[in-house]
């Protein structure tokens, strides 16, 4: 009788293990799938001069400066977790000053591919921050793919001030926020 009791009570923690197990993984599972997923949109700086592939010009220093200053403590943790920018030196150029001060790499994506880094970014970088600079052409369209606003205004050619914050949760509506940062635009 006593050797049944024991056998009993060894298949009881046995079972209360295996739950105990199987419910700590399920709301590890829960709580890493709950992770929302932020990109920040930015248009490259103001660009020198006309040329192939300008760089940027002392007011696109300064704004990509400020860009630095105001994305650089994003996050009170960690900051910026990953920079995109496309192969062109007005994009790598703005994102220079930040990949610095954060110690983030720059990677650099082909502008003719640029939408197929929604995916990229959705598995990489699922919970995290991460910046893209790209051209103002770009800006609807990845923003879009990120089921972000449809209803973002036009950017005119001399405008450089808009920053677009796009929220994903794990669950609901994503959310799409336009601030303004360094020298307003003036049309």
């Amino acid at each position: 009788m006593d050797e049944n009791r024991r056998k009993r009570r060894r298949r009881r923690r046995i079972i209360a293990s295996v739950l105990f197990l199987v419910v700590a993984i399920g709301l590890a599972w829960v709580f890493e799938s709950q992770a929302t997923t932020t990109v920040v949109f930015v248009r490259y700086a103001e660009t020198a001069d006309k040329a192939e592939n300008p760089g940027l010009s002392p007011a696109g220093r300064v704004r990509a400066r400020e860009l630095a200053r105001v994305i650089g403590s994003i996050d009170v943790v960690a900051g910026v977790d990953a920079i995109f920018t496309t192969q062109f030196r007005r994009t790598q150029e703005t994102a220079e000053p930040l990949a610095s001060a954060g110690q983030v790499p720059v990677q650099v994506v082909d502008a003719e591919k640029i939408t197929g880094l929604t995916q990229l970014i959705l598995k990489e970088y699922k919970g995290r921050i991460v910046l893209v600079i790209t051209d103002g052409d770009a800006l609807p369209l990845l923003i879009r793919e990120f089921h972000g606003s449809k209803r973002l205004a036009p950017i005119a050619a001399g405008e450089y001030d808009n920053l677009y914050i796009v929220s994903i949760p794990w669950y609901g509506k994503v959310k799409t926020l336009q601030l303004k940062y360094g020298t307003p635009y003036v049309p």
